[in-house]
C-alpha cells in the first residue's frame, strides 16, 4: 500500500482558513502601532495582501512616493496630505486616476500648489467625496470654487483662509452642494452676506457653519437662523453684528446646540438675550473676549437651563455676574475663566457651589482668588476630570492637598507656576486617572514629591516640569518605572537633570515627545539611550545641551525613524550630525540656531538631502552664503524659510577648507 505524501508543513497557512472578514477584525486591534501593521504585512505574501486590501485612511509624509503608495493600497476612502505640502495638479491627476470613485475623504489642508485645474480633474473622477478640507489655499479663487460645486455628494468643506474666494464663488457651491453639512468659511475675507445668505437659502441640511471673522451682518444671520437642523454656529470676530441688529431677530435657532461669539465686543446682554430667547437647546456657549459680564448679561441666560458649557476667557466679569450664572445655569459642567479679570473669591464660589456637576474648571492666570477658592471648588465639585489653574500664585501651598483629598477623577491638572510643595503632590498622588500633569515653574516642589506621582499615577501621560529646578534623576526614575505609558515629557532647563534621566525614560517604549533644553548635563550618551529605546519620538528639543554633538546624532538618525521635528540650537552638533539626520525620512521641521561647528556648504548639503523638510528656522547670516538657487529649490518642494536675526559668531569654510569669499577659516560676527 502507498503511502500518502504528506503536505509540507510550511505550504499549510491556518489562517486560510479565516475569511477575509474575521482576519480584518484582527488587524483592527493593530491600530494603535502602524508598525505592528507593518509586521503583519511582511510575515507572507498573503499577509501582504490582506493588509493592502484591509487599509482605508492613508497620510503620507512625502508626496513623491503618491503613485507607489496609491497602487500598493487601492481600497483607500480617507485620504489625508496635511503633511504634504507640495501637493500639485499633477498629484491630484494620480489620486483620481487611482482612486476613483472609492475616494469619500481628501485633506489638502497645507498645500498651495494646487490650482482649479487639478481640484476640477480631482472632483470629476472621484464623483463619492463627501469631505474635502481646502485650508490655507489662500490662491484658490472662485473658479475653484466653481469646481467644487460639481461635487454634488459633497457634505463637509473647509474653506478655512480661503481670501480670494467671493460671494461669486460661494454662490456656486450653494447652488452645486446642496447636502453639505458642514461648512467652514472662517477668514475668507471676500464672502459677505450675499455668499452666506446663498448658502442658508440653498443648503438646508447644514448642521455646522464657521463664518468667523467674515464681514456679515444680520441681514445673513436672519437666514442662517431659518436653517431648522443648524446644531454648531460660529460667530467669532464678527464686528458687523452689534445689539442694534440682533433686537430686530424675532426669534431664535430652535436646533442650535452649540454658539461661539468669541471677540464679537458688539454685543452685549441686549443683543444675547434676543440671540438666545428661543435657543432652548442650547449646550454650549462661548463669549470669550467679548463684553463685560456682569448682573444683567448673567440674567440674559436665564432661558438656558440645559446649557452645559460656558468660556469667559479673557472677559471682565463681576461676582454678581458669575452668581447669575450659577442661579441660572445649574447643569454647566464646563466653566472657562481663563485670564478673565475680576475673578474674585466671593465670585468663583457663588459659581462652583451651584454648579455641583461641573466636570472642567479652567482659572488661569484669576491671580487673586485663593485658598478659600480652592475649598470651595474641591468640596462642591468632586466629580471634576480637569482643573487649569496656572499662575494662580495667591493661593497657599496648603490648598492643594484639598485638590487630592477630595477630587480623585482628576485626568488633567495644569498647576504651572503655583506654589504647590512636596506635601500637595503626595495628596495629588492619590488621583490615579492622572492621565495629563503641569508642574512647570514650580519651585518648592521636589524629587521627594514627585516620586509620589511615580509611583501611583501609573496612567500619566504628559508630564510637564518646565524651570522646576528642584527635579533630579531620582524622581525621573520613578517617573519612567511608574508611569510606563508616558508619551510627553517636559524636563526643560531642570539643570540637575543628567543622562541618567534619559537612561531611564529610554525604557518608556511610548515616549514621542521630549523637550530638554537648558540641560546642561545631557550628552551625547543619553540622547543615544533615548534613541535605541523610544522609538515612536516624534519631536525633540535638545537646544542650550551643549554636551550633545554628532555622535548623539548617528543613532539618532539611525534609529529614530519617526523622528518630525528638531531643536538642535546652541548645541555642538556640526555638518556631519546635521547630514546624517538626511536619513530620516519623517524630519519636516528643523531648528538650528547658533550651531559654531555648521558652515554654509554643510548646511546646503544637510538641507538637500533632507527632502521631506516643510520648515527650516536659520540664522539670517546664513542667507548671505546659501545659493538663491537652493533657497528656490528648497521652497519648490514646499519648505518655509524662517530667519533669524541675532548676533552669531560663525567660522564660514568652504568644502576643501580653502578662504574664498569669504568662506575661509576667519570668524565672522553679524549684528544684524
Amino acid at each position: 500500500m502507498k503511502k500518502k505524501k504528506s503536505i509540507p508543513e510550511a505550504s499549510f497557512n491556518l489562517f486560510d482558513l479565516l475569511s477575509v472578514e474575521i482576519v480584518f477584525l484582527i488587524i483592527d486591534f493593530l491600530n494603535d502601532d502602524p508598525l505592528d501593521k507593518k509586521s503583519f504585512s511582511l510575515v507572507c505574501k498573503s499577509f501582504y495582501s490582506i493588509e493592502s486590501r484591509h487599509r482605508k485612511t492613508l497620510k503620507p509624509l512625502r508626496f513623491e512616493h503618491l503613485t507607489k503608495i496609491l497602487i500598493r493600497y487601492p481600497f483607500i476612502s480617507h485620504l489625508d496630505l496635511s503633511l504634504c505640502p507640495r501637493i500639485s495638479d499633477s498629484s491630484l491627476g494620480v489620486i483620481s486616476d487611482y482612486c476613483k470613485e472609492m475616494l469619500s475623504s481628501i485633506n489638502l489642508s497645507r498645500s498651495k500648489f494646487f490650482s482649479h485645474v487639478g481640484l476640477s480633474n480631482l472632483l470629476v473622477n472621484c464623483r463619492n467625496l463627501v469631505e474635502i478640507d481646502l485650508s490655507n489655499a489662500t490662491d484658490l479663487k472662485d473658479l475653484a470654487a466653481a469646481s467644487i460645486a460639481e461635487a454634488k455628494n459633497l457634505e463637509k468643506l473647509w474653506l478655512v483662509r480661503c481670501k480670494s474666494i467671493t460671494d461669486i464663488g460661494i454662490g456656486c457651491i450653494a447652488v452645486g452642494c446642496r447636502k453639505l453639512k458642514l461648512l467652514s468659511l472662517k477668514w475668507c475675507f471676500g464672502v459677505g452676506d450675499l455668499g452666506v445668505g446663498l448658502i442658508s437659502v440653498k443648503c438646508k441640511e447644514i448642521r455646522s457653519l464657521d463664518l468667523s471673522y467674515l464681514p456679515i451682518t444680520t441681514k445673513c444671520l436672519l437666514q442662517v437662523l431659518e436653517l431648522q437642523h443648524l446644531k454648531d454656529l460660529v460667530l467669532e470676530g464678527c464686528f458687523g453684528i452689534d445689539d442694534d441688529s440682533l433686537t430686530a431677530l424675532k426669534h431664535g435657532c430652535t436646533s442650535l446646540e452649540t454658539l461661539d461669539m468669541s471677540s464679537c465686543q458688539n454685543i452685549s446682554h441686549v443683543g444675547l438675550s434676543s440671540l438666545t430667547s428661543a435657543a432652548g437647546c442650547l449646550r454650549q456657549l462661548s463669549l470669550s473676549y467679548g463684553s463685560r459680564v456682569d448682573l444683567a448679561l448673567g440674567n440674559s441666560l436665564q432661558k438656558l437651563s440645559m446649557l452645559q458649557s460656558i468660556k469667559l476667557d479673557g472677559c471682565q466679569v463681576t461676582s454678581s455676574g458669575l452668581k447669575a450664572i450659577g442661579n441660572w445655569c445649574v447643569s454647566l459642567t464646563e466653566v472657562s475663566l481663563s485670564k478673565c479679570s475680576g475673578v474674585t473669591d466671593e465670585g468663583l464660589s457663588s459659581l462652583v457651589t451651584k454648579c455641583v456637576e461641573l466636570r472642567k474648571l479652567d482659572v488661569t492666570c484669576c491671580r487673586t482668588i485663593t485658598y478659600a477658592s480652592v475649598a470651595h471648588i474641591t468640596n462642591s465639585c468632586t466629580s471634576l476630570t480637569s482643573l487649569r489653574m496656572e499662575s494662580c500664585t495667591t493661593v497657599s501651598s496648603e490648598a492643594f492637598v484639598l485638590i487630592g483629598q477630595r477630587c480623585q477623577f482628576l485626568e488633567e491638572l495644569d498647576l504651572t507656576e503655583n506654589n504647590i510643595d512636596d506635601e500637595g503632590l503626595k495628596s495629588i498622588s492619590r488621583c490615579s486617572r492622572l492621565a495629563n500633569l503641569k508642574l512647570g515653574i514650580c519651585p518648592n516642589i521636589t524629587d521627594k514629591g514627585l516620586i509620589h506621582i511615580g509611583i501611583y499615577c501609573s496612567k500619566l501621560k504628559e508630564l510637564d516640569l518646565y524651570r522646576s529646578a528642584g527635579i533630579t534623576d531620582s524622581s525621573i526614575l520613578a517617573i519612567a518605572r511608574g508611569c510606563t505609558v508616558i508619551e510627553t515629557i517636559n524636563i526643560a532647563y531642570c539643570k540637575n537633570i543628567t543622562d541618567h534621566s534619559l537612561v531611564s525614560l529610554s525604557k518608556c517604549s511610548k515616549l514621542n515627545t521630549l523637550e530638554s533644553r537648558g540641560c546642561p548635563l545631557i550628552t551625547s550618551s543619553g540622547l543615544t539611550a533615548v534613541a535605541m529605546g523610544c522609538k515612536k519620538l516624534t519631536k525633540l528639543d535638545i537646544k542650550n545641551c551643549q554636551h550633545i554633538d554628532d555622535t548623539g546624532m548617528i543613532p539618532l538618525a539611525h534609529f529614530s525613524h519617526n523622528l518630525r521635528q528638531i531643536n538642535l540650537s546652541y548645541t555642538s552638533v556640526t555638518d556631519v550630525g546635521l547630514l546624517s539626520l538626511a536619513s530620516v525620512s519623517c524630519l519636516q521641521s528643523m531648528t538650528v540656531l547658533h550651531l559654531e561647528g555648521l558652515t554654509p556648504s554643510g548646511l546646503a548639503a544637510a538641507l538637500l538631502a533632507c527632502g521631506g523638510l516643510t520648515r527650516v528656522k536659520l540664522q539670517s547670516s546664513f542667507r548671505l552664503f546659501l545659493p538663491p538657487p537652493i533657497i528656490e529649490h528648497l521652497e519648490s518642494r514646499g519648505c518655509v524659510f524662517q530667519w533669524r536675526d541675532k548676533v552669531f559668531q560663525v567660522s564660514l569654510n568652504t568644502v576643501d577648507g580653502s578662504t574664498q569669499s569669504g568662506f575661509g577659516c576667519l570668524s565672522y560676527s553679524y549684528k544684524i
